[in-house]
């Protein structure tokens, strides 16, 4: 299978298909859950490697829905669908991707990992991994395990040190918890783009058509990090279409008693016309103020029209089309 977005191909290896024969690889390791500016300095590094050698590069990374954390009801929370995600890694510039399922390779010993997945199945002559990365049954295999199973196997090995932002170390944990903080501008920059979320868009109860603010919903799904609850300056993209808009995420405590999943509801300056069904990418760049019960409806349109007002000044000054 091949994928392409924005100009760039990469080729997506499943259990049934591997690197072709003969075509050496430099593999960049990780699971590369937010693919955000630390996992992209390895697979940048890989990118760059195998260019300078006339190699390919290629990325491994475990599908991140398949994957567990503790302290989240068992499932890590993700920054990324998998969708996103490949299409992030391929906007990085790898040629060819396998992100196969963890219960799949699980149970390899860490020798078995090197020897049929890295030598095997991905012609991996040159890999480039972080300090921190693991592989094989328990996790029991470390970088240093994997410079000297590489040498058995013809594969040198890079380990590349954190990625630092002054004093701050790069890493997936900090942006979930500064987004679950509302802190979205530190987000995104330590992501090195704008999070948000790529879903349908669903029927809700038409409210802001009476209102004359008309929304856009969309259900965030279990699994995927969940910024703080409150209003957002953001931007909404369709096909080729780009728009400023205005986020409200959480659970509506004024007007949706029974709402018991998260909902974004957007509204999108200048936009009429029909979006029901469709997917569409919604960014968040600006925090403005905490989800609130107001005591009327009269008291949450008022709002709105602030928030709408707040948002639009937000983009004169940040200019994004």
């Amino acid at each position: 299978m091949t994928t392409k977005l924005r100009g760039e191909f990469m080729i997506i290896i499943d259990d049934n298909s591997g690197i072709p024969q003969g075509k050496e690889t430099v593999c960049a390791l990780g699971l590369f859950d937010g693919v955000h500016r630390g996992h992209r300095y390895i697979i940048d590094k890989a990118v760059s490697q195998a260019k300078a050698s006339g190699r390919a590069s290629a990325v491994f990374c475990f599908k991140t829905d398949s994957m567990t954390s503790k302290g989240h009801d068992g499932r890590l929370e993700m920054l990324l669908d998998d969708e996103q995600k490949r299409d992030r890694i391929a906007l990085a510039g790898a040629d060819y991707l396998y992100s196969p399922v963890f219960s799949e390779l699980k149970g390899m010993r860490p020798e078995e990992f090197v020897r049929d997945i890295l030598h095997g199945k991905m012609g991996c002559t040159a890999a480039v991994c972080g300090e921190d990365f693991t592989f094989g049954r328990g996790a029991v295999g470390k970088a240093e395990d994997l410079v000297r199973l590489g040498k058995k196997y013809g594969i040198s090995v890079t380990i590349a040190p954190p990625l630092q932002d002054g004093d701050v170390t790069i890493s997936s944990t900090l942006i979930r918890k500064l987004i679950r903080q509302g802190e979205i501008v530190k987000a995104n920059d330590l992501l090195g783009y704008h999070f948000g979320f790529e879903l349908e868009v669903e029927h809700g109860f038409q409210r802001g058509r009476t209102w004359n603010f008309p929304t856009i919903n969309q259900s965030i799904p279990r699994g995927r990090v969940l910024p703080r609850f409150g209003v957002y300056c953001s931007v909404v993209r369709f096909g080729d279409k780009v728009y400023e808009a205005v986020t409200d995420i959480g659970l509506k405590p004024t007007v949706e008693a029974e709402l018991t999943r998260p909902l974004a509801e957007t509204f999108i300056f200048g936009y009429e016309g029909d979006l029901y069904g469709k997917k569409v990418e919604l960014q968040l760049y600006e925090f403005l103020r905490p989800e609130k019960r107001f005591e009327s409806i009269e008291e949450l349109k008022s709002e709105i029209r602030r928030n709408t007002l707040q948002a639009a000044v937000y983009f004169k000054e940040n200019p994004v089309l």
